[in-house]
Formats: C-alpha cells, sequence, structure tokens
C-alpha cells in the first residue's frame, strides 16, 4: 500500500502521511514477506542535520518512509494544503509500544542496539515483564563503529545471526542513522528503525515525558528543561538555520507572485 509523500518545499524535506497503526501495518508486512525496510523519521533536529550533513541526506534518500516527528511539520504540511491532525505526528515513545506489543503477538524477533552498558539490557528486561513472550535481545551502542572495525564487525555478525524481523537503532541522531547507511547492505533484518534513546526512557535513565505534553506539541520544552546541558543547542541555537530557510522560502512566494 502507498502512503502520501508530502513535499514541506519551506524546508526542502519530504514525509509520509503516517498513523501509527500504519506504521506497525508496514512493519507487519516487512517482516512476513521477508524483506527489508528503513523507516525514518522528521523532526526540526532532523531537518537541521539534513541540511548539514551529507551522511544524513543520503541515510533519508535510503529510507523506505519517514513519518513525522514534530509539530512545526504538521503544521508546515497542512499550510502547504495537505490534510494532517495532530495524530500523523508520532514520537517513538508513542510508536514504538505499538511495534513490542505487535511483535509479541506475532511471535517476531527484535533486536536493539544503543544505550550505555548495561541499559539496554536492563530495557529489555523491563520490556520482557511487560510483553512474557518477546523475544528480544541487545547490544550497547559504544563500541567502534567504524566499518571493518573489530567492534562493529562483532554487532553486525550478532545481528545477523539473531536475524531480527525488528531492529530498532537507539544511539542518537546522527549517529544511528551513520551506523544504517554505512551497515544497511550488510544487516540481515528485516525492519530497521530509528528509535534514538528510547531504551533510556524504559530504562527509567531519561525522565519519561508526559504524553498529553508530546499531544501539545511542547515535549522539547519538556526535554529541554529535563537535559539542558545536552540539548541547548538543538532546541536554542539549530532553529535560527531553520528560520532562515523559512525566510527565503517565503522571498522567493513573494518574488514569484511578482514576476
Amino acid at each position: 500500500m502507498e502512503y502520501l509523500k508530502m513535499d514541506i518545499p519551506q524546508l526542502k524535506v519530504c514525509v509520509n502521511k503516517l498513523f501509527i497503526e500504519e506504521i506497525c501495518d508496514i512493519v507487519h508486512k516487512a517482516a512476513h514477506e521477508d524483506r527489508q525496510c528503513l523507516i525514518a523519521n522528521h523532526n526540526m533536529h532532523s531537518v537541521y542535520l539534513y541540511h548539514t550533513n551529507d551522511k544524513m541526506r543520503a541515510f533519508y534518500e535510503l529510507s523506505d518512509y519517514t513519518f513525522i516527528d514534530g509539530m512545526p511539520l504538521v503544521w508546515l504540511a497542512k499550510h502547504n494544503g495537505y490534510k494532517l491532525t495532530a495524530d500523523n505526528r508520532t514520537t517513538c515513545l508513542d510508536l514504538i509500544p505499538g511495534i513490542i506489543s505487535l511483535a509479541e503477538n506475532e511471535g517476531l524477533r527484535v533486536f536493539y542496539l544503543g544505550g550505555k552498558h548495561g541499559v539496554a539490557k536492563k530495557g529489555a528486561a523491563i520490556l520482557r515483564v511487560k510483553y512474557p513472550k518477546l523475544q528480544i535481545d541487545t547490544h550497547h551502542g559504544y563500541f567502534g563503529v567504524r566499518p571493518g572495525n573489530e567492534g562493529n564487525t562483532h554487532v553486525i555478525e550478532k545481528i545477523n545471526e539473531y536475524r531480527p524481523n525488528i531492529l530498532l537503532v537507539g544511539m542518537g541522531m546522527p549517529a544511528q542513522e551513520h551506523w544504517i547507511v554505512d551497515n544497511y547492505k550488510a544487516l540481515r533484518a528485516n525492519v530497521i528503525i530509528t528509535v534514538g534513546a528510547y531504551i533510556d526512557y524504559v530504562a527509567g535513565q531519561i525522565p519519561t515525558p508526559p504524553r498529553w505534553i508530546g499531544h501539545m506539541g511542547m515535549e522539547s520544552l519538556y526535554r529541554l528543561c529535563c537535559e539542558p546541558g545536552r540539548l541547548w543547542r538543538r532546541y536554542l541555537v539549530e532553529p535560527w538555520l531553520l528560520f532562515r530557510l523559512l525566510g527565503f522560502h517565503v522571498e522567493r512566494r513573494r518574488r514569484d507572485r511578482k514576476d
């Protein structure tokens, strides 16, 4: 099934119009058809990286679907005439529980790559309590990630030996996207999804934003208050580049109308 691909010319990126149920359906079909599928997400941070990082652009060219993870993108898409609602904005905190539940019910194997030493194992143990039939294996995200590095080779061998139906890569942006671009062809996994710090939330390493805050589009403010040292640049500096892009787009439209 095709899902609407929406062009957001103000930021020069494209996203798919998707609900959580539809993303889960994509995962289900790819797993049962034994084919590879890469699912990405776009938010304002990723848009900034898209315009400043060559490998990030390569990642989005490689991805099969890109869901919206940021209310500003929903607003811009609606401004361009697309019919969206707040439910078209999906975070990993909202999405992954549905995918984990799907994996448990369908007997799909999940592999989580990311987190500090011990955190992924702790998170996986918590998930097994909630989802008793879940098949999940993990590896931390602190290893030599360069292609050919012994640590990277070991991680790929471990993933491929497990043959996951779902590979969750939670190494933070843009490290997780870079790693996927470098290793995509070598991976034996049906569905690959970037999930940021999801396992850190599950393991209690980072406070989980109340979901009503996310639905109001204020999750970024909550995260900034919880982790100002790590996130101040993302939320206070990067938006200025995006404002410039928006300004250039408005100016081009104004000139086009004059012509």
